[in-house]
């Protein structure tokens, strides 16, 4: 997980490399974002997605007809899970050289005062949300527990220089958006769940057979989640956000 936090910039280097390749055009959609974050969730390196991505394209490039353009990150899935396995493989003859690198590059990128104002920040919006509300259901209670957590994080990443448990923070942060993302499902009327569900199906239909059922349901899962946090301009808490 560590070496993870060394692509920082994961979301926003992927989606160069997809608008590159693509010569530009329209940006990322929610269904590509949501793709995004279960690569980052799966573990995906960040040089096994731009890999993937660069493949994805080749092979486009050598079709006979190019009559329909690339219009979603999805096409690249499967050459970026071949790209990932690809270097799982290459790397279990250099495991023993893993730890000495990793301890040498974790946590950079992850100043604790810049990690802590980004807590802050984001306790700021939990305060600020207009959030629904349903019967037996308090998502602003939520919301505010979540926030009050997130200023004690940030005062204990402050006074513990330099930061060294970033994997555990990360933890803490994926805990505290569940319980959010749980309180706004269980809050939001079911019709409006069952609009997303369809719009991210509509999004998917392309690429059914390209992707395993769990990865399917895994993304329909982020396509939810991302939509409902727009929503509510809440903010992501994951340190790949920072």
């Amino acid at each position: 997980m560590e070496d993870q936090f060394n692509y920082f910039n994961y979301f926003t280097e992927i989606e160069e490399q997809y608008l590159r390749r693509r010569d530009g055009g329209l940006l990322l959609t929610t269904l590509d974002w949501a793709l995004i974050e279960t690569w980052k969730d799966a573990g995906i390196p960040l040089e096994a997605a731009l890999r993937g991505i660069d493949a994805a394209f080749d092979r486009y490039a050598q079709r006979p007809s190019k009559t329909k353009k690339v219009n979603s990150l999805a096409y690249c899935s499967q050459e970026v899970l071949a790209a990932a396995e690809d270097m799982k493989e290459a790397a279990v003859g250099a495991a023993a050289d893993q730890p000495a690198a990793r301890k040498s590059t974790a946590g950079q990128g992850f100043e604790p005062d810049t990690i802590a104002a980004f807590l802050r920040r984001n306790a700021d919006l939990l305060d600020a949300a207009k959030l629904p509300r349903a019967t037996g259901i308090s998502v602003h209670a939520v919301a505010a527990e979540s926030a009050a957590t997130l200023r004690k994080l940030a005062q204990e990443t402050e006074t513990a220089k330099p930061v060294s448990r970033l994997e555990d923070l990360e933890r803490h942060l994926t805990v505290l958006e569940e319980k959010l993302f749980a309180a706004l499902l269980a809050a939001t009327p079911d019709e409006e769940i069952v609009t997303v569900r369809a719009q991210a199906d509509h999004e998917l239909a392309p690429y059914r057979r390209k992707m395993a059922a769990a990865q399917i349901d895994q993304l329909q899962k982020q396509y939810i989640h991302k939509r409902l946090l727009e929503k509510y301009a809440l903010p992501r808490l994951s340190l790949f956000y920072l």
